[in-house]
C-alpha cells in the first residue's frame, strides 16, 4: 500500500508540474502578444534620451561615421558625406543612435553627430517647391531627386521647406524626412 501512495504522489507532482509548465508557457505567449501589439499600437515609445522613437534628425557634419554597434569599438562601416540629411533615430544606446536613411540602410551614429534640426530629402522626380500649399501654384524652384534641405513646417498634406535659400511648399508624398501625420512648427 505504501507503494500505491507513491505512485499517486509522484503522479500528481508530474500532473501539477506539467499544469505549471502548461500555465508558464501560456502566460509567455499572451505577454508576446501583448509585447507585440503595443509595439504595433504606439508609434513613439519612449528612449534612454526621453525623446520619442522613431524620431528624424539630420546629421551635423559632411563626414559621419556609422558603426556595426553601439560604441567606438565597432568598425564602421561606411560614412555619411552629407550635413544635413536627414536620418531616423529608430533605437538608442548610451550616446550612441541606431539611424536608417532614406534608402532603408541602418547603422550607429555618436549622438554628437545628429541634430534635432529637421530636414528633408527630396524623392522620387523632380519636385515643383510651390508658392502656396496647394497643386497648381506657382513654383519657386524645380528641385531634383537626393536633394536636401531644412524642414521649417507643415500643414495638413503640405510642408514648407527652404531648399538652398529657395522657401515653399512640398506635398509629405514628394520628400523623406517627415512621418504621414506628423505635426511641425
Amino acid at each position: 500500500m505504501h507503494d500505491g501512495c507513491e505512485l499517486r504522489d509522484a503522479l500528481t507532482r508530474h500532473a501539477l508540474s506539467d499544469g505549471l509548465r502548461k500555465l508558464r508557457l501560456g502566460l509567455v505567449l499572451v505577454l508576446s502578444v501583448a509585447l507585440a501589439l503595443g509595439a504595433v499600437a504606439g508609434s513613439t515609445r519612449a528612449s534612454e534620451s526621453g525623446l520619442p522613437i522613431p524620431r528624424f534628425v539630420t546629421l551635423r557634419s559632411d563626414k559621419v561615421n556609422v558603426r556595426a554597434g553601439p560604441g567606438a569599438q565597432y568598425p564602421v562601416e561606411w560614412v555619411f558625406e552629407r550635413r544635413g540629411m536627414p536620418v531616423e533615430v529608430v533605437a538608442e544606446h548610451d550616446n550612441y543612435r541606431k539611424v536608417r536613411d532614406i534608402e532603408g540602410t541602418v547603422g550607429w551614429v555618436h549622438q554628437n553627430l545628429l541634430s534635432s534640426r529637421r530636414g528633408i530629402i527630396v524623392s522620387g522626380a523632380i519636385r515643383a517647391l510651390r508658392r502656396e500649399p496647394r497643386d497648381g501654384a506657382a513654383a519657386a524652384a524645380q528641385l531634383e531627386p537626393d536633394v536636401i534641405g531644412q524642414l521649417l513646417e507643415c500643414r495638413g498634406a503640405w510642408c514648407r521647406a527652404d531648399v538652398g535659400g529657395y522657401r515653399g511648399w512640398l506635398k509629405r508624398t514628394e520628400f523623406w524626412g517627415v512621418y504621414p501625420d506628423e505635426k511641425v512648427e
